[in-house]
């Protein structure tokens, strides 16, 4: 027998690798103790609690919020998202469901006789019938009944995974108002890791007539737990490019959450199409109105495209086509949506993008992350949301810094970085780079009305349309086309 290879015992290693029980398992993945964040948390993107002692408290055991449900105390594993039963969806359709900052241990459903947590449920369920369920972007009364009264009501009749996407939706509410209040840290990670076991599980039963509705609300609700998430990250524009663990993270959970609606709308379109629910969500956004020119006389980030041909002469041959597509489309969604007199409108990016641009991205292209930079400047308009307060200015300095100094690049990343740091949510006309007409609607013709059109050209087949919702390939087609300049 080859005698046991030497290492070094980790006696002093981060919580979060003890919880882990890293060194038993692999050796060579032991908590190296680096400080201030071991090299483990590094690679998993996670706080470690050499730089942030509270996080130990956070993964300390301890009793989840009580469950709406009734059922005797059993544990909940904790696994990766379930995949779609074969032939329950569209075919080559997944959930695609966002990661977690932080995953809670030792996940339970408690008892229900539990007092505190019993108050806790009472106190999420109040914040967020009263105040959270008023902060989606709602821009009409009918979508105010639907999230403040149809979705609670339909959470009570049972649905595991509803009930508990509103309450963790509400505790990373109250948590970006209470940023030290432990129990409520400990709810948003609790709810949020219940949330997608109880939705992976029903989608792996399959979708239906019956839970269509509450499935594509339960994904909506996600997306929303998935962005604000990223307002408890670390701020890192100060961040030392020499340090590892100040890196910058990409925000890739935004085009998964978003992505995520969009897979569930284009695999359950047939059930949820006649229903008013779905469409007065739907329709809160306005329809997508792209000029097929980006680079005409009135595209304002046709900047961005420049070179396009150089980059693509590089591509391998079988990708030249979608990249070009994807880049081409990402840049008619910006111009459409700076334009646009209603500032939400700038949330269709990152669920119109082509999965190629997410790739991109992925990658670190610059012309990707400069468009990209572009996307989080338009948020500007609303930080003073309360899951948007700040995203501006932390996500667009975080991808300028992953620019090199002297880049060509640069001159690309003038106005995201002026807008970013802008001072209030009014900005300019010449700052901004377009000057609003008063007199035009916030929000003109609805997004249902575009899927509509794409079913109807799809056959409403399923499969088709899910094609056409494009959620693995190139950019789907814009449906109304202004006249090129």
């Amino acid at each position: 027998m080859p005698p046991r290879r030497s290492h070094k015992k980790s006696r002093a290693g981060c919580r979060r690798c003890k919880v882990r029980k890293i060194k038993v398992a692999r050796l060579d993945l032991q908590c190296d103790e680096v400080h201030p964040r071991c090299g483990n948390c590094v690679k998993h993107g996670v706080p470690c609690d050499f730089e942030a002692p509270e996080v130990a408290d956070e993964l300390a055991p301890v009793a989840t919020p009580v469950s709406v449900s009734t059922v005797p105390s059993t544990p909940i594993p904790m696994q990766p998202p379930i995949p779609v039963a074969a032939g329950r969806l569209s075919p080559g359709l997944e959930p695609i469901t966002p990661a977690l900052l932080s995953q809670p241990t030792n996940l339970t459903r408690p008892n229900t006789s539990n007092q505190a947590d019993r108050l806790m449920e009472l106190r999420l369920m109040h914040q967020y019938t009263n105040v959270t369920a008023k902060t989606l972007l709602n821009n009409s009364p009918e979508v105010d009944e639907v999230w403040q009264r149809v979705v609670p009501n339909m959470a009570f009749e049972g649905r595991q995974y509803l009930a508990d996407a509103i309450l963790s939706v509400a505790a990373l509410h109250l948590r970006s108002e209470n940023p030290q209040d432990k129990a409520l840290v400990r709810a948003s990670h609790a709810y949020t890791a219940s949330t997608l076991a109880e939705y992976c599980a029903s989608l792996e039963k399959g979708i239906n007539a019956e839970n269509a509705e509450a499935l594509f609300l339960t994904a909506t609700l996600i997306a929303f737990q998935s962005v604000a998430s990223r307002i408890f990250a670390k701020d890192d524009t100060d961040a030392d490019p020499d340090d590892p663990s100040s890196r910058y993270a990409l925000p890739l959970p935004w085009f998964h959450a978003f992505q995520g609606v969009k897979t569930i709308v284009a695999s359950s379109w047939l059930w949820i199409r006649s229903s008013s629910i779905v469409k007065a969500v739907i329709d809160s956004q306005p329809g997508l109105q792209l000029n097929l020119n980006p680079s005409g006389v009135g595209s304002f980030f046709g900047h961005l495209l420049e070179g396009l041909d150089e980059e693509l002469a590089t591509e391998d041959p079988h990708m030249m086509q979608t990249t070009g597509r994807s880049y081409t489309h990402a840049v008619c969604v910006l111009n459409w949506a700076h334009r646009s007199t209603f500032p939400a409108a700038s949330l269709s990016f990152p669920s119109t993008v082509a999965r190629r641009y997410v790739e991109l991205v992925e990658a670190k292209r610059p012309r990707a992350l400069a468009i990209l930079a572009c996307f989080f400047a338009l948020l500007k308009r609303m930080d003073d949301v309360w899951w948007l307060t700040d995203v501006s200015r932390r996500e667009v300095m975080g991808l300028v810094g992953l620019f090199e100094s002297g880049s060509k690049w640069w001159r690309h990343l003038e106005w995201p970085i002026r807008i970013a740091l802008w001072d209030g949510t009014t900005i300019p006309p010449d700052i901004w780079g377009h000057e609003f007409d008063a007199a035009a609607p916030a929000a003109p013709q609805g997004f249902v009305s575009h899927i509509e059109l794409m079913a109807d050209l799809m056959g409403q087949a399923p499969e088709q349309l899910a094609s056409a919702f494009n959620p693995i390939g190139d950019p789907p087609p814009p449906l109304t086309a202004e006249s090129p300049d």
